[in-house]
């Protein structure tokens, strides 16, 4: 059963936390490389940080809106494509800290979850359907041969 369980985790897992930012990413974005006016508005006036009682607006919004943006793009499909699953999932788990931060009160929903699904990724890997596993075979034959 533990067999079964490591072959078929992994890639429900990777598609489960890749979808809601995913798709929060594609929210944020008016066409290619353009940013969506309501992204730099969420970002400049109503995204705050509430760390130890206060609560503090976020630094260089837009860019901040621009980099986020990217990554709820990219870090998604490395997941659902298995390709530096570890670091995209370790990517995940820190913009979900920072989510945490801005949200407090959605921990229990959402950031419980996806911290979960994160750290599980980074312990047990991408699983065997995903480039990463392809791209390890292909090396190790590349090597030996």
């Amino acid at each position: 059963m533990e067999k079964a369980a490591r072959a078929a985790a992994p890639l429900p897992l990777r598609i489960a936390l890749a979808l809601p930012f995913f798709r929060s990413g594609l929210t944020k974005w008016d066409g290619f490389l353009s940013l969506s006016p309501a992204a730099g508005f969420l970002f400049e006036e109503e995204f705050k940080l509430h760390v130890f009682g206060q609560v503090y607006g976020l630094p260089a919004p837009h860019a901040l809106a621009l980099v986020v943006g990217m990554a709820e793009i990219a870090l998604p499909v490395l997941l659902m494509l298995g390709l530096a699953t570890r670091l995209g999932a370790l990517g995940l788990l820190a913009m979900t800290a920072v989510i945490q931060l801005i949200v407090p009160e959605g921990w229990a929903s959402f950031h419980l979850p996806w911290a979960a699904m994160a750290i599980a990724l980074i312990a047990i890997g991408p699983g065997r359907v995903s480039l990463d596993h392809l791209l390890h075979v292909f090396l190790k034959t590349r090597t030996s041969s």
